[in-house]
């Protein structure tokens, strides 16, 4: 019954076809009761309707995806093998190589920067089907945790414009939470992927370290080693199942990626739901009322799923986060911020300046004792994980902050430092995390993060999944262009 009522539902909804899930648009274009061009053109159709209102999509290509629509239609009506996206409408970020259109990353100097080939995971979205609608706005150089520059603009969170919608991928964000696409590629440095997903009440997947293959042929060289080790290529989705359809996508192994680990998306089974440790406030500088409830509401949830839990501390989060700042932000003094200082807009200079005030300058010891100590956190948290596979947490440690926080004073920068610990940990380690969804406070979206061992995304998803369940969905939305109404959850208990 409930899968007959879901296809009944589906069919009342056929002129809605920007509601659908990917994982039911693929179905549909599958069997032939949707066509890729229907998919494409209401994908098209919605940018056209609420874009304007938030400027996400930054760059719309219509004809070349509704060639590529209708190619997808012919390969299904010949009965060729279809990938896991096939027919789907997708949207990219600037900041990666599509070829044939320009990485601007943001900036006015790369306008024109186009590149001669895909990158490796826009390369993989296509071999997996998926029609690439558009391409979504970064800050500019990507460097910050608020989407705007003098380039493309300002992105606006559909819930509430006057909060950020998250970085540097508020655009995939903000194109997946009101319907323009089902799954918008981003990537994840220090939070990149799994803010904005918070700031929109969508699902955003950070993989491991190595787990998605990247380059950039238009790059001027090689990324630095910090930034090789901390960014990583993900997909911000509405759901956890399409979360999963898209990391499947993006995997294929890439020989431009030497980084790259062809690992099975499924690992041993656990026999039982694995372990969870609970953690709220590791660092001490204290947690939002409602961030708080919202941990505690999920680990509620996953013990009722069945999951052992318990609360406990993960090894030196403070540490692994300050870690990240100073050798990812450190070594971006010496590499990025020339560039930044040559071409970057005003945001993106103020921004990097107050960066810079809290990051100490490295010399070649303090270098090698950095990235010497990546191990010795990492291995501490793989010891911990063998008792508790999953840790449950804040993504971060107040709501989606009001717009310009990183752009104001050195105070201003503390307070988004402090709630993005457990962001910065993640990244510093390469585990793969995943934010998710639990609700609305004050009109404002909130959620949690779910963190797992190197390489097990299915048991984050599968956490996740489990969230998801209890506390439903928050997108797609229309944008919501005032402030949201009802008590702010600003006020005024939150204590440090």
């Amino acid at each position: 019954r409930r899968a007959s009522d879901r296809v009944a539902a589906l069919q009342c909804r056929m002129d809605e076809l920007w509601r659908w899930t990917a994982g039911d648009l693929a179905d549909a274009i599958r069997a032939r009761r949707v066509s890729s061009r229907d998919a494409v053109r209401a994908a098209l159709a919605r940018i056209d309707a609420v874009n304007p209102a938030v400027n996400a999509v930054v760059s719309v290509q219509a004809e070349r995806a509704l060639a590529e629509a209708d190619a997808a239609d012919r390969a299904v009506a010949r009965g060729e093998p279809l990938g896991p996206l096939h027919g789907v409408p997708v949207t990219t970020k600037v900041n990666v190589d599509q070829a044939g259109l320009p990485t601007t990353n943001g900036t006015v100097a790369f306008a024109d920067l186009v590149a001669a080939e895909d990158a490796p995971v826009v390369a993989n979205l296509r071999a997996a089907g998926a029609v690439i609608v558009g391409r979504t706005n970064t800050p500019s150089f990507s460097m910050r945790w608020y989407t705007d520059n003098e380039l493309h603009g300002r992105t606006l969170n559909p819930f509430d414009a006057s909060r950020t919608p998250g970085g540097s991928s508020g655009g995939a964000a903000v194109s997946v939470a009101t319907g323009m696409v089902p799954v918008g590629h981003g990537n994840d440095g220090g939070g990149s992927i799994r803010y904005p997903a918070y700031c929109t009440g969508t699902v955003g997947l950070r993989p491991s370290f190595g787990r998605v293959p990247a380059f950039n042929g238009t790059a001027a060289g090689e990324r630095p080693l910090a930034l090789q080790w901390v960014s990583v290529q993900g997909a911000i989705t509405r759901t956890v199942a399409d979360a999963r359809l898209a990391l499947g996508a993006m995997i294929a192994p890439d020989p431009r990626d030497p980084w790259h680990v062809p690992v099975p998306l499924h690992g041993p089974s656990t026999g039982a739901p694995p372990a969870v440790a609970v953690s709220v406030d590791p660092v001490g500088e204290g947690v939002h009322p409602a961030v708080r409830e919202a941990v505690r509401h999920a680990a509620a949830i996953l013990a009722d799923a069945g999951h052992p839990v318990v609360e406990a501390d993960p090894p030196d989060v403070a540490g692994a986060a300050r870690a990240w700042n100073d050798l990812a932000q450190g070594e971006a003094r010496l590499t990025v911020g020339p560039a930044i200082a040559a071409h970057g807009d005003a945001l993106a200079r103020r921004a990097f300046e107050l960066m810079m005030r809290r990051t100490p300058e490295l010399d070649v010891p303090a270098l090698m004792r950095l990235t010497a100590s990546r191990a010795t956190v990492l291995r501490r948290w793989q010891l911990f994980m063998v008792r508790h596979p999953l840790v449950l947490c804040p993504v971060a440690t107040e709501p989606a902050l009001p717009y310009g926080v990183d752009v104001g004073d050195d105070a201003s920068v503390d307070r988004l430092y402090r709630s993005h610990a457990w962001l910065f940990a993640t990244a510093f380690l390469g585990l793969p995390s995943v934010s998710v969804p639990t609700g609305l406070v004050g009109g404002v979206p909130m959620g949690v993060q779910v963190i797992g061992p190197r390489f097990r995304e299915d048991l984050v998803l599968d956490a996740a999944a489990a969230i998801e369940r209890a506390c439903g969905t928050l997108a797609p939305i229309d944008p919501v262009r005032p402030a949201a109404s009802g008590p702010s959850p600003d006020d005024p208990s939150f204590a440090r």
